[in-house]
Order: structure tokens, then sequence, then C-alpha cells
């Protein structure tokens, strides 16, 4: 839901209602989230942040959350509970597991979202992130499941700009928009280290957010606002801001959470910078790395945004 700028949206419990940027003072520290001190006087309306800026009320589009690492153990619902198993991008990329085969290669992996359901049907991954904490909880998730799931994950801790491979692979996955978390610098080199490890008939699958430009010029600032599922007996609302700079082509999405339990509310803050991809360009760089595009699927977001899933194959 789209409203316009200078309206509200409909009544939350106050409880839940979420605090908007204007709220909050600026983080001491980008590494930690920031718990401002309990506010009694919460509105029951979700009031519009700056003007300009109008609320999305969609708990389908998750932009950005895929390359945000928790600050801390606290943060992990946020991070993990809207990009666990229920997400639907798993089905499709299982799918197309089945008509290459293993080993995958999960780029980007996180705390398993991906690999630890493909390591549940049978396949082999090599999960990589920057981020060990992740890594472990993934690692974590696997052993609980059992020794069957886990002898067929190996993780690596490493940067995608760093990447370098040793094996060779059936399916590579750039999964959750992973693509637009690599710097346009760094794109070219991955995708060739990509390409020289898939094994005849692999493919690589990404996908990414496709913004048209115009719909940038107008509204280089968006705000979005959703509820996070959660079974613990605290409810959770997130305000994610999103603002772009076109000089730069990047985005920095910025992600306001309120929580409430029986006995008390927190609120943090947590942020994701992101390069805005140009599908053109991107195809250009998979053509030099040997591959090409086999499959383009399409999903609209907005009259402004869709979800690009592309399926690219060796040129061999």
């Amino acid at each position: 839901m789209h409203t316009s700028s200078g309206t509200s949206l409909p009544a939350v419990p106050a409880a839940l209602a979420p605090v908007l940027p204007s709220r909050y003072e600026r983080p001491h520290s980008p590494a930690h989230p920031l718990r401002p001190p309990h506010r009694p006087e919460l509105s029951g309306h979700l009031d519009l942040p700056a003007p300009g800026a109008g609320i999305r009320l969609r708990s389908d589009t998750l932009p950005g959350l895929e390359t945000v690492s928790p600050g801390d153990e606290d943060s992990v619902w946020l991070h993990d509970a809207l990009l666990g198993p229920h997400s639907a991008d798993i089905v499709r990329y299982l799918g197309l597991a089945r008509s290459t085969g293993g080993p995958v290669l999960d780029l980007g992996s996180g705390a398993g979202r991906l690999a630890v359901p493909f390591a549940r049907h049978g396949y082999a991954v090599e999960a990589v992130d920057r981020d060990g904490p992740a890594l472990e909880r993934l690692e974590n998730w696997a052993r609980r499941i059992g020794p069957q799931v886990a002898e067929l994950i190996v993780t690596h801790r490493t940067d995608l700009t760093e990447l370098r491979l040793d094996g060779d692979y059936r399916l590579a996955l750039l999964a959750g928009a992973m693509v637009s978390a690599v710097p346009p610098h760094a794109r070219p080199r991955l995708l060739r280290e990509i390409a020289s490890h898939l094994g005849a008939g692999g493919a690589l699958a990404l996908d990414y957010t496709s913004h048209l430009l115009p719909g940038l010029i107008a509204e280089p600032q968006r705000t979005w606002a959703f509820q996070v599922p959660r079974f613990d007996g605290i409810d959770e609302w997130v305000v994610a801001r999103q603002d772009f700079d076109l000089r730069t082509m990047s985005e920095r999405i910025t992600y306001y959470a309120t929580r409430t339990g029986k006995l008390s509310t927190e609120r943090i803050v947590l942020s994701t910078d992101k390069w805005i991809v140009d599908g053109e360009h991107l195809a250009a760089e998979l053509h030099a790395a040997g591959l090409h595009i086999e499959g383009r699927r399409r999903h609209r977001i907005d009259e402004r945004t869709e979800s690009v899933l592309l399926v690219c194959r060796t040129d061999d």
C-alpha cells in the first residue's frame, strides 16, 4: 500500500507502532545497533517521515535486508526470521538445482537460509560469507538437524571481492540480491572467477532489484513498514528507509525496529549499503566473463521497481 505524503496509515496498537527516523538520535558507532531510551508517548498511528517519502506496507518486499549483518544476537530475528526457510526464492533455486545437480556454491550465504535447505535435500554445499558469526549460526543450524546435513556443508569466511575458488560446481548462487552488495569495480573479476569454476552444464543464478531511473529521480527517498513474523511472544515492527545516491549509483537502507514484550520495549537501528545494478551493464559483464543469459524472470514490486532473476550458463 502506498500513501501520499502527509497522510497516515491505518492505526496500529500503540505498543507496536514503530518509531520513525526523526525520533532517533544519530548512532554513536555504526558497528552497534542503537537502543534509544524508552518513549511511552508512542502514537497509535504510523506517521509519515520526511516529506515526499511515502510508506508502503508490504510483507513480501524486504529491500536490502539480505546484506545486513546482525550487530548482536538480539538482531538475529530481524535478519533471519524474514529471510528464513520460508523465503519464496528457496523453492525456485531448489528447482534449478534439480536440473543442474551439485555441488552448489552459495555466495553470500549468511546464516544458511539457502545452504541448509539445499543440504537437507541432499546437495553438497560450499557456503561463502564474510560474516563469521553468520557462518557459525549456519553450522549450528545444520548440526541441530543432524550429521546427514552438517556433513554436506563446508563454510569459508571471505569477502566476495577477494574470492578464490578451488573446486568445480554445478550451480553457483548470488541470491538475495547479493550482486548489489559487490562494488561495481569488483564485479567483473568475481563473475570471471565463478564462470571458470562452473562444470559442464552448470549454471550461475542471481537476482537483483531493478529500478527505473525516472522513478529514482522522482523519489530518491522511500520508506517501507512491515511486521516481523515472530513466535516468541514479542511483537516487532520495522520501518525501512531507502536513500538513493544517483551520483554514485548507490543506496543506503536503514531499518528502525521496535520490539515489544510483556515488560519492555526496545528499539534498534541497522543499516546496509548497496549498489544500484544496471541490467545492461550486468549483462555485458556476464558476457565478458564467458556466461550467457539463458533465462530471465521478472517480478513487479511496484510501478518503479522489479525483481529480476537471471540464470546464466557458460559459453562452452
